[in-house]
């Protein structure tokens, strides 16, 4: 299996020139899920070349022709379940089975499940099994009705998959208690831009008025937006490796909950317009962070953090509160050299500096993989990172990327 090979620079400032910001994962899988909703595909742009948008698209493109959905390719990952609600509304009955993604801790699909209920749609339960896997189905043979639905919680792909279902229903629907992502903004102003009439997006109550079935017809195109969670990944490492590292392509107000941590650590970065140049400096100090919904620190960030704070003086804690089992990583880290102390499944106390070495790794998921290539970067002797899958899944030719800024890194 392809895997990374890495010589780490052993602690010293390695990194040197400019780094660009791709595009956004977390934007482009809704918007490329949205083209169930419209008449002709719409064009897009900026699309990052990575492993869960080829599958986002292989599995949208049989059902924009009326033919059933993927399963192998749905199991695969986890924005599967994006479009699902949009074959339901638009041909009356879907199946499909759990997602698949990132293996860390609990990601019902509750949200999405209660969602269809509340607008007519029968679930048949229990799931059925096949091979191993949940099998879901669901019905609504004379439509979506609009709704007034209340998240238990707040949840980026559930607010997500709900906008754009309830586009096609018959009636308005009021979502409540909403995710605040800036994604769910991109994704809302692209569809408002073809037609469809939402409001609200970016609060925690959104209006959908719904098109009792239309397709949209509008022809605006959907630029990806700088990938947010890529751009704080690069001040990270910047922050631990860097000579002078010029970051591209970055909406400083999307870091700034990164950047409050980071200056508190004494890191030296300077965010210009739509670039940051970050250096690295010696005496960075423990920092605390729990992670939030946005715009609070993302739990997607936490990852990498964590290896940011194995050379701080002092302690930092982090207190994952998005999801359960995010923070098993850490014991790979202490593998390295770290001193990582699990306080419980969602606290971890970091104490540092510490020098960490070169080890065999398996990236668990996608932001954990790319703390582990972190961590090789930074640290003596050679690393392999294995299950690179992971990281393709949502970083576009990350090796060659880290290659033309200095790093040592093959892929073999």
């Amino acid at each position: 299996m392809p895997h990374f090979l890495i010589q780490g620079g052993g602690g010293l400032p390695v990194l040197n020139g400019e780094i660009f910001v791709g595009g956004s994962k977390n934007s482009a899988l809704p918007a490329l899920a949205s083209s169930l909703l419209f008449k002709e595909k719409p064009k897009f742009s900026n699309l990052p070349d990575i492993e869960d948008i080829k599958r986002m698209n292989e599995l949208i493109s049989p059902v924009e022709f009326g033919e059933k959905m993927d399963m192998e390719i749905a199991k695969r990952f986890r924005a599967s379940i994006l479009p699902v609600g949009l074959v339901l509304a638009r041909y009356g009955a879907v199946s499909f089975p759990h997602p698949g993604g990132c293996v860390i801790g609990a990601r019902p699909i509750d949200v999405f499940l209660s969602g269809w209920e509340a607008m007519g749609a029968k679930i048949k339960t229990p799931a059925k099994t096949e091979g191993g896997n949940l099998i879901y189905e669901a019905e609504a043979p004379e439509g979506l009705k609009g709704a007034d639905y209340v998240f238990k919680t707040q949840s980026v792909t559930g607010t997500e998959g709900m906008i754009m279902t309830a586009v096609l229903a018959n009636g308005d629907t009021v979502l409540r208690n909403c995710a605040m992502e800036p994604e769910i903004i991109y994704l809302v102003d692209f569809l408002n831009k073809n037609g469809a009439r939402i409001a609200g997006a970016g609060t925690t109550t959104i209006h959908i008025e719904g098109r009792g079935g239309k397709l949209l017809t509008g022809a605006s195109p959907f630029t990806a937006p700088p990938d947010r969670i890529e751009a704080g990944t690069f001040l990270i490492l910047g922050a631990l490796a860097a000579k002078e590292l010029l970051i591209k392509n970055i909406f400083p107000e999307e870091a700034a909950a990164l950047m409050g941590v980071l200056k508190e650590a004494g890191a030296n970065i300077t965010m210009e317009k739509n670039s940051a140049v970050v250096k690295k400096t010696k005496n960075i100090k423990g920092v605390n962070i729990k992670t939030k919904e946005y715009p609070g620190f993302a739990t997607d960030l936490q990852a990498p953090f964590a290896v940011f704070a194995t050379q701080a003086m002092g302690q930092s804690m982090i207190h994952e509160t998005i999801f359960e089992g995010r923070l098993s990583y850490t014991q790979d880290l202490n593998l390295m050299g770290a001193n990582i102390s699990l306080m419980d499944s969602h606290r971890a106390m970091i104490s540092g500096p510490t020098q960490l070495y070169g080890r065999k790794l398996e990236s668990p998921d996608l932001r954990a993989g790319l703390a582990f290539m972190i961590a090789a970067l930074i640290a003596h002797g050679e690393s392999q990172i294995g299950n690179i899958y992971q990281i393709d899944r949502g970083h576009e030719k990350i090796d060659l990327r880290l290659k033309n800024i200095g790093a040592n890194i093959q892929r073999i």
